[in-house]
């Protein structure tokens, strides 16, 4: 049996490499050649109809709060991957709309920033943008084996004002990416050491692939309290990697793991089962207000959209307002139609048949 020369599985990025990577993967995005090959399970949930509800749509409460912060709705912007080129301008749009509609801002990765890449709008600007709302910073969880540690961390929060940093876990896309971080030995103490040092809360996320019960347990132990499940049945990682693969054989290996993951819904009620006290943001797949609804009746906190706004976001400011809307709508229409005042309520929503 032949072995491939290690050489093509080495991790030997430089910024403008990262930065090509981060291109290419919103081109798939967009070409829509990452939907997903399975569903959320979020379908499943069926809420029973309230035909006399006894509230007024116009009334229904979104609010809510989010890493000490109220929000008008819960209804998070995810992390958004994309070099330079076009970040800027997005980060911008992304900034502007959630200020107007008190919502929350997760950027994408800022490793090429604290690398000391071009920082596509991932700086100080973000935060005159938007003064009033949570914003997280991002970079992955396995960089914490390559020499990150709090001062990169830090330099993450600083230079956009975060109020949160999210460490993402994406090791199926880390696997079968040629240019992948493959170590991730060490990485839970890790992950918990900053958690307990950093003044501001550790998010841990995963791309699409989902949060485990068990990973979420052993996480919360550690001191992480925020969970982003990010499950399948959105973006599909894999078929991203298998695009944009250097060889057939790659391309293959990518493919194969096409749908593989914990389903959105099934990850959030086993983050919520593992740890019941930690905000849960509920991602993966959701493209509607009746996702957002049926996500925080099974028990997230807040739900996040990302590849279902993108489009939007690259169209401008208008554009994106229009669509979250239309999500905010959807989300209010859920709570008039299942006799919820509020969040509270619709957290105990009657529904049709078990979830």
């Amino acid at each position: 049996m032949t072995h491939p020369d290690p050489s093509l599985w080495k991790d030997n990025d430089s910024g403008l490499t990262l930065t090509s990577r981060k291109e290419q993967h919103l081109d798939v995005v967009l070409a829509g050649k990452a939907g997903a090959t399975v569903t959320t399970g979020l379908e499943a949930v069926l809420f029973e109809h309230v035909a006399l509800p006894e509230v007024s749509w116009h009334e229904v409460d979104l609010s809510t709060r989010f890493l000490g912060c109220r929000i008008d709705a819960p209804v998070m912007i995810g992390s958004m991957t994309g070099g330079p080129r076009r970040a800027g301008a997005i980060n911008r749009t992304l900034a502007q709309v959630c200020q107007q509609l008190r919502l929350p801002l997760a950027v994408g990765s800022q490793r090429v920033v604290i690398e000391g890449g071009e920082a596509a709008g991932l700086d100080g600007s973000l935060r005159r943008l938007a003064p009033d709302i949570p914003i997280l910073a991002n970079f992955g969880a396995a960089q914490l084996n390559r020499g990150f540690g709090r001062d990169e961390a830090m330099r993450a929060v600083e230079a956009i004002g975060a109020s949160a940093l999210i460490l993402h876990l994406n090791p199926l896309q880390e696997a079968v990416q040629p240019e992948g971080d493959r170590d991730w030995r060490g990485l839970a103490a890790k992950i918990g050491a900053l958690a307990r040092d950093l003044p501001v809360p550790v998010v841990v996320k995963e791309v699409g692939a989902g949060l485990s019960g068990p990973v979420v347990a052993r996480l919360a132990a550690e001191g992480v309290g925020v969970f982003d499940v990010a499950g399948s049945g959105g973006t599909d990682w894999a078929k991203v990697e298998a695009a944009r693969a250097p060889d057939p054989a790659a391309a293959r290996v990518a493919a194969c793991f096409a749908g593989w993951g914990i389903p959105t819904a099934e990850a959030i009620r086993g983050a919520r089962q593992a740890a019941p006290d930690a905000t849960i943001i509920g991602s993966g797949g959701i493209v509607d207000g009746l996702d957002a609804a049926r996500a925080i009746r099974l028990g997230a906190d807040v739900v996040s959209l990302a590849g279902a706004v993108l489009a939007s976001a690259i169209d401008g400011p208008e554009a994106l307002l229009g669509q979250l809307d239309i999500v905010l709508r959807q989300l209010r229409t859920a709570c008039f139609c299942t006799g919820s005042a509020d969040l509270s309520a619709l957290r105990q929503a009657r529904l049709r048949q078990p979830a």
